[in-house]
């Protein structure tokens, strides 16, 4: 019984120092919520009345004289597209959509998205705006929920719960408050702090190992976000190097586009960093439950060995995601000819070699000063107690026996 009371006064003062270290966070958040939520978007100008669009599906395809030029040789693909929903419901309707680079192969049977023009003065008409693509994307994500749940059971479940929350911040609070000209840094903090309370707590429990990982990832972000400021600032960015930035800076010139760079970058860091910090934590948790008498030094360095690997295959995944998605732009570099110090100088891809190279510190920082935080909380904690605990909802037994008593 002494041996428990000692664990205890251990124990407790430090369940409390986790409890003042991470709740003025929590509440910065908040507040930062409150202060920065948006008001409703209204339409700009620049985009005038919403686009008509409508599905349908290709009934028939032909070669015509294209419109206007029906004493000339050219010639188009005119489809014959029966209409599933709008006002000429039911109805079949003609587009033209030409010939040659850039014009979509279509077939008989495919479903597409018209875009509807009706003038008032004239006859409707309708033009070729998209293929349809919800039936493939919904299998996909059926796929990918079935994936999860299988594999990770209750704590997979919460995780899709989680993914479903983030997307919720992003698509409420973080697009509207940049749309209405808050600071995009601000936003983008208060946006990645909310994301990951809500979702590390969600996925992973309220506990001792969860808040580790909640305060490693805090301390990364600050990291990332400093690092990001000084270098976006030094590096001169205009923030207009591509035409959406453009577009976006004639259409909502209240945006900041360089601020909005730092915050692409804070916000393009949290996915990876959740993964890090979450990862070490679980390991040095392990680590001690394997042996509890493992001291704080060695569960670290231990611990640090795990991250070591992690690391090294979570910056090359950064470096590689970035190429896959811009590779018809490193293409036109390269038929270009361009030196290489040119290409990595320019801002378009000078942008992005900062993102990287900025998020990759910030993972980085992550492993040590995540291991060292869990080193000393776990140290103090009894091993039957290592166990990260289940999430905050347990199912229920009958759901329970559905996946097996070890379920999650």
């Amino acid at each position: 019984m002494s041996g428990d009371h000692s664990h205890d006064t251990v124990r407790a003062p430090l369940n409390r120092l986790l409890v003042f270290a991470v709740v003025p966070f929590a509440v910065a958040t908040v507040i930062g919520l409150a202060l920065l939520w948006p008001g409703k978007v209204a339409r700009n100008e620049v985009f005038g009345s919403p686009v008509e669009l409508h599905n349908g599906t290709v009934t028939d395809l032909s070669v015509r004289p294209c419109l206007g030029a029906e004493d000339g040789p050219a010639r188009c693909i005119t489809m014959t597209v029966k209409m599933a929903d709008g006002p000429e419901k039911g109805q079949r309707v003609d587009v033209e959509i030409g010939e040659g680079p850039g014009a979509p192969t279509v077939d008989d049977g495919d479903p597409v998205v018209l875009g509807r023009n009706a003038d008032p003065t004239g006859p409707v008409t309708y033009y070729f705006a998209d293929f349809q693509r919800k039936a493939p994307l919904l299998v996909l994500a059926l796929i990918f929920a079935v994936v999860v749940v299988l594999l990770g059971r209750w704590r997979g479940l919460a995780a899709l719960g989680a993914l479903a929350i983030s997307l919720l911040v992003i698509v409420k609070f973080v697009l509207p408050a940049l749309l209405e000209g808050s600071s995009p840094l601000a936003v983008a903090v208060v946006g990645s702090a909310a994301i990951m309370f809500l979702a590390l707590y969600l996925t992973h429990g309220v506990n001792a190992q969860t808040t580790t990982a909640v305060l490693g990832t805090l301390a990364s972000l600050a990291v990332t976000g400093v690092l990001g400021s000084v270098f976006v600032a030094a590096s001169r960015f205009t923030g207009l190097a591509s035409e959406e930035a453009g577009f976006l800076q004639s259409a909502a010139g209240q945006v900041n586009l360089q601020g909005l760079l730092l915050a692409g970058i804070v916000i393009g860091s949290l996915g990876v960093l959740d993964d890090v910090t979450v990862t070490q934590a679980s390991a040095v948790w392990q680590l001690h439950r394997a042996n509890p008498a493992l001291p704080v030094r060695d569960l670290y360095r231990s611990g640090l060995h795990i991250g070591r690997d992690h690391i090294a295959s979570t910056v090359n995944t950064l470096v590689l995601a970035y190429a896959g998605a811009s590779l018809p732009l490193l293409l036109l570099f390269t038929l270009a000819q361009q030196p290489a110090g040119a290409v990595l100088t320019g801002e378009v891809v000078a942008a992005e070699v900062v993102r990287t190279l900025v998020g990759s510190i910030g993972l980085v920082a992550s492993v040590p000063i995540t291991t060292a935080l869990a080193a000393v909380v776990v140290s103090r904690t009894r091993p039957e107690e290592v166990e990260p605990a289940a999430p905050a909802w347990t199912p229920p037994a009958a759901e329970r026996k559905f996946w097996g008593d070890d379920a999650e």
